[in-house]
């Protein structure tokens, strides 16, 4: 009877799930050989088929059986889209937080046994049409064994886990109840449309330099430096003096002298110093005149540009000492010309922001807006608060998170996952000092309320650890969140727990710590800050409405805050005072400034004497391409941040092998980027979200939109790079270049083709002419700055047997291959082929697009 009930005692703890489903080495060999893999079933929806579809699938081809038995496993994903689903084969799906979810075995789950395949249908929560919105790094875990990776998903290559979308279903967004009028990109399609492009194109007689100066006339001849030139400058211009003797060093291997003494009569010589042009911040004037050169700033930012100018005068191949006698006078378009540049969704490392910095100094962008703080992470070192960066700027497998985040993006299981990282204060301090040379402002981001949760995390985590350690006090001192808060929102990034409380006092002690702590940075690397950019954006609605601590603060009198909607002002305010007591410009996204989509907070209310937007939101067909000029009318300062045209995290063209979000726009291409008007703000309005051309914007929404009334309130522009799908470094540059490129046109120079009515044909040749200078010399150039780039797939025809190709940008070499990428040829004329062809483009420096076929 006693073996009995041991025995009746063993098959009921089997079976209720609590015996051990794998060893390590069972679950190792179980990720490394079963394959997991997603796929789009459709878009579409009917009347029948309400949400889209899609799949997750499941191939055991290991040797080991995924056990039935509720709490057994759990396997984790990574999607952009909310996931739903009802149980299925006796499989649980859940929505952990943000893109994670899980599956895990419910009582009727009966097994997979090896050779076996599991297909679960899910609904995301809006469609999916790029491969990107799919993330990597599956894993799967046991209790007590660490989590093992699926190993197919264990890449940046997504053809390993996401399977091919080839019918209309797949790679359009919708059918109803109008169709998606953006077409998926083809080898034909593209071709049409550059015949179109390129069917006027004259090669120029001079590659220009980009940004294109205001003013620029040629002279005769050419003027050979070498060796025996010196660099004579003004003492305040030493810094930009040494870069001028640096770069010339490493572009043409000269070694020049520098002086402060005037040279000799006869003395070969490069001039730089300090006078006034045009009576313009940051001109300069550079003449180059056979045995001088002189380059003139108006002030040290000026001198500075002159060099640039003259550098990027220099060929890029052959003997690169030669230069053509010009005369040169220029400014800038705007005083901000600027790049925000998120490392906290995906962190990619201090060389890779340096090596951004050179590339923003060259194009003359003198404003990098550094995102450090996220949901997903927190990028920053701050002294006396090393959670932040212990916990929150380190994602892995810890449902607890007191060792780390919640894994997010593709990150996968363990801290040593792609993303993970943060500037130390002397990474930070360096960064500082070294755009400072290059006549950079870096403006700090610290994001909040929303997309808080890195800090709220980080801080519970303290709170917890001090408590346990009987320090009650020094717990709360920093604390983010309302124990007590019941409050339930989602946001658009499906987080239900990333909202800092503003309530608390501790909150305001925080942000108060973390400002000073960035202020002494800035004094370490002998600079004083000057902005505090609070972030603001997204705010999940709901937050704070089940909270005791502001229901105790909206009851106190006199406190100002009459209810929950008076909270997010009421925070700005007070975060406001914070830098305003420092002397800071306050800066913040549009949505975090507003009551609503139409009305600012009271500019009167905030201490700073500038506070600016980002203006980012102007999806025209939702009426809020206005807010530019609402926040720049009621006083606000503003840089144009614009979703449609300058966010470089969406996709180039419209295919599914092209990284990036597509909420703004379908894609931006370089052109797009180029041709975006900053004067002429509803001119920019060409198509809705679904493809519909826009004839007139204010017969679209019904209603006249109001004009800008204090045009001097708008700073300038800005570019965006958000990272949710950019995981490395070489992601990330060939997301920025060479969009990045064409922002600085536009930051400095207005074009004669500018206006509510833009001169298509005027532009289309202005694009030409930019498009060849790309090829020819900006393209190489930054390769040789070890940048990576991005390239469009080359347009191509079959037409009786032969092939026809051409390149969105003049110059690009086109190759073509017949046997599947073993070896490539040139393409210069028609030329005799079989249909079955691969085809790139390739620059001058050996940079190739992705592959794609002819159609």
């Amino acid at each position: 009877m006693k073996y009995f009930l041991l025995l009746w005692l063993c098959i009921s703890y089997f079976f209720s799930g609590q015996v051990q489903a794998f060893t390590q080495a069972e679950l190792a060999e179980f990720a490394k050989n079963t394959e997991l893999k997603f796929a789009v079933k459709s878009n579409f929806t009917s009347a029948t088929v309400q949400k889209s579809q899609v799949e997750l699938i499941l191939s055991n081809k290991s040797s080991q059986t995924l056990s039935a038995g509720a709490g057994n496993w759990a396997l984790y994903f990574h999607a952009i889209r909310k996931q739903e689903g009802a149980e299925q084969h006796g499989l649980i799906l859940q929505h952990v937080q943000g893109d994670l979810h899980s599956l895990s075995p419910g009582k009727n789950f009966k097994g997979l046994k090896p050779g076996e395949q599991l297909r679960l249908t899910f609904s995301p929560s809006s469609f999916m049409v790029s491969y990107s919105d799919w993330m990597p790094r599956a894993f799967i875990t046991a209790k007590g064994l660490k989590p093992e990776i699926f190993a197919n998903t264990d890449t940046e290559d997504f053809s390993r886990f996401v399977e091919a979308y080839t019918k209309p279903e797949q790679l359009q967004r919708f059918n109803n109840p109008s169709p998606d009028l953006y077409p998926v990109a083809t080898s034909q399609s593209r071709f049409v449309a550059n015949q179109q492009q390129l069917s006027a194109f004259k090669k120029p007689e001079q590659l220009s330099i980009v940004p294109s100066p205001q003013q620029i006339s040629y002279q005769r001849g050419q003027t050979k430096l070498s060796a025996d030139w010196v660099i004579y400058h003004s003492g305040r211009l030493t810094s930009e003096a040494t870069y001028l003797q640096q770069q010339l060093q490493k572009i043409s291997g000269l070694s020049l002298s520098l002086t402060t003494k005037a040279p000799a009569k006869n003395q070969p010589h490069i001039a730089l110093g300090v006078k006034a042009v045009k009576d313009k911040a940051e001109g300069y004037q550079l003449v180059i005149d056979d045995k001088q050169i002189s380059l003139s700033g108006n002030d040290n930012a000026g001198a500075f540009y002159a060099v640039q100018s003259l550098l990027a005068l220099l060929p890029v191949e052959g003997e690169r000492t030669v230069l053509p006698n010009l005369t040169i006078t220029d400014w800038p378009r705007f005083g901000w010309r600027g790049l925000h540049y998120d490392m906290a969704r995906n962190f990619h490392g201090k060389e890779v922001t340096l090596r951004m910095i050179d590339q923003l100094a060259r194009y003359k962008l003198n404003k990098l807006h550094l995102h450090l703080t996220e949901d997903e992470g927190w990028r920053i070192e701050i002294p006396g608060l090393p959670e932040l960066t212990q916990i929150g700027a380190n994602r892995c497998f810890d449902l607890s998170e007191r060792n780390c985040l919640l894994t997010q993006l593709g990150t996968g299981p363990f801290t040593s996952g792609n993303g993970n990282g943060y500037y130390s204060t002397a990474d930070f301090i360096e960064i500082l000092k070294y755009a400072a040379e290059r006549h950079i402002e870096i403006i700090p981001e610290i994001d909040m309320p929303g997309h808080a949760r890195a800090a709220v995390k980080a801080m519970q985590a303290r709170y917890l650890t001090l408590k346990e350690q009987g320090k009650e006090a020094e717990a709360t001192q920093y604390l983010l969140s309302d124990p007590q808060d019941q409050s339930k929102y989602m946001t658009v990034q499906y987080y239900n727990d990333n909202s800092i409380n503003v309530c608390l006092p501790s909150t305001y002690a925080f942000v108060d710590k973390v400002i000073y702590e960035l202020q002494q940075m800035y004094r370490q690397a002998g600079l004083k800050l000057s902005t505090f950019h609070m972030g603001g954006d997204e705010t999940g609605a709901g937050s704070w409405t089940a909270s005791p601590a502001c229901a105790q603060l909206i009851a106190t009198p006199d406190s100002g805050v009459a209810g929950v909607a008076d909270l997010k002002p009421y925070f700005v305010a007070k975060v406001a005072q914070l830098a305003a007591n420092r002397q800071l410009t306050l800066g913040g996204w549009e949505d975090g400034l507003m009551y609503d989509a139409k009305n600012p907070f009271n500019r009167q209310q905030f201490a700073n004497e500038n506070v600016y937007a980002n203006v980012w939101d102007n999806i025209w067909e939702w009426g809020v391409g206005d807010r530019a000029h609402r926040l720049a009318n009621a006083g606000y300062q503003v840089v144009l941040s614009h979703g449609t045209h300058l966010y470089f995290d969406h996709p180039y063209e419209v295919h599914p092998e092209e990284r990036g979000y597509y909420w703004a726009s379908r894609f931006t291409d370089v052109a797009k980027v180029f041709g975006y008007m900053p004067d002429h703000l509803y001119a920019n309005a060409d198509k809705t979200r679904e493809g519909q051309v826009i004839e007139n914007l204010e017969v679209l929404l019904g209603q006249e939109l109001p004009g800008l009334e204090k045009p001097e309130n708008i700073l300038g522009i800005q570019g965006q790079i958000w990272t949710e799908t950019i995981r490395t470094a070489e992601q990330l540059e060939q997301m920025l270049y060479p969009r990045l490129l064409a922002l600085a046109e536009r930051a400095w120079h207005k074009a004669k083709w500018e206006a509510e009515k833009p001169d298509t044909k005027a532009r289309q040749q202005d694009w030409q002419r930019f498009g060849w200078t790309l090829t020819q010399k900006e393209l190489p150039r930054l390769a040789e700055a070890g940048v990576a780039l991005y390239l469009p797939p080359p347009g191509a025809v079959l037409q009786d047997g032969l092939l026809l190709a051409n390149s969105a940008w003049p110059g690009l070499v086109i190759e073509y291959s017949e046997d599947q990428g073993q070896s490539w040829l040139p393409y210069t004329e028609a030329v005799k082929v079989s249909s079955n062809l691969l085809l790139r483009t390739k620059a001058k420096n050996g940079a190739t697009s992705r592959v794609t076929q002819l159609d």
